[in-house]
């Protein structure tokens, strides 16, 4: 039976769920709307076996509509047209979830965003992040949580080169999992299918790949 939290999540970020066989176009006020990190994300799918609900703005659903009904093929690669970003990239994840996150040893400490010597793609967030330090305070790693609404917040982690190996990230990963189920939402991952050391990370920290899979349209 799927987590409550979860069927909660999907309904909310996408606008429907769950949706028979076939992929399902539906719409929703959020795809024209700024997201967690004041960009727009034009379009939204979460698949499952033979379901997929698409997810845009009202405005486009005919034209996905007919473009998924004319060139199913090239849907992902002509999506960002069809949405009004032809410029944007299609993205294509493995989309993984968990409710029993691995129970590995903590690491790290939250910090604000705007502390120094973190890298810019933690300034995005607007709340605490989980950062490991070395002796002398120099970044290794950091984690961080996309709450895309009040049921479902993904997770985001990063180590540089030189600490990669170390465990850093599933640890991260898993405490930060741990944070999200305490503030009572369920924790997501998503990964490109390419990147096998994000996909380590997730199964180590309890995020396995039930064979579900997300893609859409996100800033270039």
């Amino acid at each position: 039976m799927l987590d409550r939290r979860l069927h909660l999540h999907l309904v909310t970020w996408l606008g429907q769920w769950p949706a028979g066989p076939g992929l399902h176009v539906v719409r929703s006020h959020r795809r024209a709307l700024p997201a967690w990190d004041g960009r727009l994300r034009p379009a939204i799918a979460v698949g499952v076996g033979d379901s997929t609900v698409l997810s845009v703005a009202p405005r486009h659903v005919p034209a996905v509509r007919a473009l998924a009904a004319r060139s199913p093929r090239r849907l992902l690669a002509d999506l960002p047209a069809a949405v009004g970003h032809p410029r944007w990239a299609p993205t294509d994840d493995v989309f993984r979830w968990s409710t029993a996150p691995a129970p590995l040893p903590e690491v790290g400490e939250w910090v604000s965003p705007a502390e120094p010597g973190l890298p810019p793609w933690l300034r995005l967030f607007d709340e605490e992040v989980l950062v490991v330090r070395d002796a002398d305070g120099a970044y290794l790693a950091g984690a961080a949580i996309k709450r895309h609404d009040a049921h479902g917040h993904e997770l985001a982690v990063g180590t540089v080169p030189a600490a990669r190996g170390r465990g850093l990230a599933r640890r991260l990963v898993a405490r930060a999992a741990r944070r999200v189920l305490d503030e009572g939402a369920v924790p997501t991952y998503r990964h490109d299918p390419a990147n096998g050391a994000s996909a380590r990370v997730a199964e180590a920290a309890g995020f396995p790949d039930r064979g579900w899979r997300s893609y859409g349209v996100y800033p270039a």
